[in-house]
């Protein structure tokens, strides 16, 4: 009884603290499912390096990079500052983008400039026909579209059972809360939001891993 007592105290209790305090902005102490099991990337979708892309048991960030990706890469350094060096040490931890095809050379030249800031072996780029990624885009069943350039600014987290993660339900004032995806053109949005609500994902797994007496990273 006593060792079980310790045991919680070393290894339970600081991570459901680490879940309060990293609720910070966002109320919910685990991070409601928007859209339930979304698809997986198309096995068949061409990528930079011909290697398979899954969501797959994996902690995603799924973007969708638009036919003009180095007119907005702004937004990608941005997210790349703001999120991804601070969680790329994760195991299982991506990032996703979906892209028309006769992008590739852009995405190529993108990883470059990033590459020279940090490890960009987490980026993935997975190219499909404009028609395939207005498909697939429906069927994450989400409020906002696609603009005319098969992009969005908008970015969304995805967990290791491809449940579409979000906010949904109240805030702390009492109001209705709703939020599906984080704007990569507002380093507010993905320092406030978006951080506190990878932050929160990431305890669960780590709320998870302890309870599965589990010893590695995720």
């Amino acid at each position: 009884m006593k060792k079980n007592l310790v045991l919680f105290i070393l290894f339970v209790l600081p991570i459901v603290a680490y879940l309060f305090f990293a609720s910070g902005v966002n109320s919910f102490i685990t991070l409601p499912t928007i859209t339930p099991t979304i698809p997986n990337v198309d096995a068949q979708w061409k990528t930079l390096n011909d290697k398979k892309v899954t969501l797959d048991a994996k902690i995603t960030i799924l973007g969708f990079a638009g036919e003009n990706i180095m007119a907005n890469s702004g937004n990608f350094f941005t997210l790349n500052q703001k999120i991804y060096n601070k969680y790329r040490e994760f195991k299982d931890f991506q990032f996703v983008f979906i892209a028309p095809e006769g992008t590739e050379a852009q995405a190529q030249r993108l990883l470059k400039e990033l590459d020279a800031l940090t490890d960009v072996s987490g980026y993935h780029f997975v190219f499909a026909k404009r028609e395939a990624i207005q498909a697939y885009h429906a069927q994450l069943k989400l409020l906002g579209k696609l603009d005319d350039n098969f992009g969005t600014p908008y970015v969304y987290i995805v967990d290791k059972k491809r449940n579409l993660r979000g906010r949904k339900g109240k805030s702390d004032q009492g109001k209705p809360e709703y939020k599906e995806g984080y704007n990569t053109t507002s380093a507010a949005d993905l320092h406030n939001d978006m951080m506190d609500d990878v932050k929160i994902i990431l305890a669960e797994y780590r709320l998870a891993l302890k309870r599965n007496n589990a010893d590695r990273k995720i």
